[in-house]
């Protein structure tokens, strides 16, 4: 089985996506995660771009890594200068890492424009760069900027960049689509040319500008191009790099290519969500292989052929790569939906059960309610149902009360609950209704349930489901939470947001007591 090796640029390519910011600890924390998920190579930045990367490289070496080589990522030395004096190139070796990855120009021209040098010169400066890095000890890596456009406008000049690079001794060429506009024919086409011309590895880089970033990586390794570089979930500049997620799938699953490690595929799930978490962004629902809605099934006729086989409906088993199946309840749902979603309650010949849980989700629905994105307050619905639930508190009252103090706005919320025979009454204040509301709730449960600590909302969503009544509308709340393991949604509906708020945030709390323990 051929080797393909993975180069991860998450914390240098991706932090330049928007709203993309990385903590030191973030780095180094990402940096363990891609090590167990079995990366061959970590980009960790460029050390001499800002203070934060240079902290990086030198906290970076007391870690022990199990497999993956940092790699510090940096630029040829300037032009009309010497290698050995050049600030960039000293900082690059002062970072210790056992492989440095040289960008250079290959298109003629951002050499006379952009650059503003001879095509020589570039020539010159990209040998010097190469050949003083290899002195010190240093294997290197080759990042062919804009080589697909480069080629199409001089491809003589273009090879020869390439050439010059491993005549001074890189390991490895990076054949980059940086505008990410180039097809993936025209791609397979120039990496099977350039494997015919030179001896040292080839790789690809890739940019998602036109949403080829996979499909371009897959042609360039069917090709002949043996590393891949992108982020993971595919963050990055403009639209993104090429997604490692799923190009790291479609290599193992679809072509056989030996890739990470085998067992590695189960963690990419948790690595996606991982990174999601640290960039603080929202999951991408339906991404592939990875996503929330990846393997979720919602027609009838769909979430009934599933429940007999579901190679019916699913390419892969969601199991490797550590997601799991959804069958999505709606009005859509029929009674072979309802026997899939309800199968760890032992539902199966209790048909009056399954028709009652049928009939109160339509009944739901018709008022506004929605469980496909509300799993939990499903998962609840079908205990009430079924006589399975019982309270793990008894909600007494709530208030909201919104004041400008000053130039300040002040949001106060006041719950009384019941809870082991006790009345807990807390205020909290918040940075709106439904924040005041979720610090209330947690200030008065987390002395019983000291788990709920582990648990947050991270996301909120507000829909009007019947518009034409103007004013006095349905609004239907969605809340996503989530812990250390786990992602599960829950909806409240009413003509008072503050109400059907506080009906999602009390599905998502009680949710989570069930998944911990036993109620009260």
């Amino acid at each position: 089985m051929p080797r393909v090796f993975v180069y991860d640029t998450t914390l240098r390519d991706g932090s330049q996506g928007e709203g993309v910011n990385f903590s030191l600890h973030d780095k180094l924390a990402l940096t363990k995660r891609l090590d167990e998920l079995g990366v061959d190579f970590i980009e960790g930045g460029y050390p001499l771009s800002n203070p934060k990367d240079a902290e990086y490289f030198e906290a970076v070496k007391s870690l022990t890594l199990k497999h993956a080589k940092v790699c510090a990522f940096g630029m040829t030395r300037k032009k009309n200068s010497e290698a050995a004096n050049d600030t960039g190139l000293k900082a690059l070796l002062e970072a210790e890492t056992p492989v440095v990855t040289i960008v250079g120009k290959t298109w003629d021209f951002h050499v006379t424009n952009v650059l503003g040098a001879t095509l020589d010169e570039n020539l010159r400066m990209i040998g010097d760069t190469i050949e003083h890095l290899r002195a010190a000890g240093r294997t290197v890596m080759y990042d062919a900027e804009h080589f697909f456009d480069g080629y199409r406008a001089n491809p003589e000049y273009a090879l020869k960049t390439l050439l010059t690079a491993e005549e001074a001794g890189a390991s490895v060429v990076i054949l980059c689509d940086t505008n990410g506009g180039t097809m993936p024919e025209r791609v397979a086409e120039l990496v099977a040319i350039i494997r015919a011309r030179i001896d040292c590895e080839v790789g690809i880089h890739c940019h998602n500008d036109c949403e080829l970033g996979v499909a371009n990586t897959l042609a360039a390794v069917r090709a002949g191009a043996t590393q891949v570089q992108g982020t993971m979930n595919g963050i990055g500049e403009r639209c993104g790099n090429a997604d490692l997620i799923s190009v790291i799938a479609n290599l193992s699953l679809k072509y056989g290519i030996d890739v990470l490690r085998p067992e590695s595929l189960r963690g990419l799930t948790e690595a996606s969500r991982y990174v999601y978490e640290l960039a603080n962004m929202n999951l991408r629902t339906g991404q592939p292989f990875v996503g929330q809605s990846a393997f979720a099934h919602k027609g009838g006729m769909h979430t009934h052929a599933v429940a007999k086989d579901p190679t019916t409906y699913e390419h892969i088993a969601p199991e490797q790569v550590g997601n799991e199946r959804r069958i999505l309840v709606s009005e859509l749902s029929g009674h072979a939906t309802i026997l899939s979603k309800t199968s760890k309650y032992s539902l199966a010949n209790d048909k009056a059960a399954m028709t009652k849980i049928l009939h109160m989700v339509q009944d739901l629905e018709n008022q506004g309610y929605e469980f496909e994105a509300a799993e939990a307050s499903f998962d609840l619905l079908v205990k009430k149902a079924t006589g399975l639930y019982k309270p793990w508190f008894e909600r007494l009252s709530y208030r909201v009360e919104t004041e400008h103090v000053g130039d300040r706005l002040r949001t106060e919320a006041t719950v009384k609950l019941g809870i082991n025979g006790t009345v807990e009454h807390t205020v909290s204040e918040g940075d709106g209704p439904v924040n005041a509301l979720d610090a209330a709730l947690r200030k008065a449960l987390l002395p019983y349930y000291p788990n709920l600590d582990e648990m947050r909302l991270v996301d909120y969503k507000v829909r009007v489901v019947n518009g034409r009544e103007g004013t006095a509308a349905r609004v239907r709340v969605v809340i996503e939470s989530r812990d250390g393991s786990d992602v599960w949604g829950t909806v409240g509906v009413s003509e008072n947001i503050i109400e059907a708020s506080y009906l999602a945030l009390v599905d998502a709390i009680e949710f989570k007591l069930y998944q911990t323990g036993d109620a009260v």
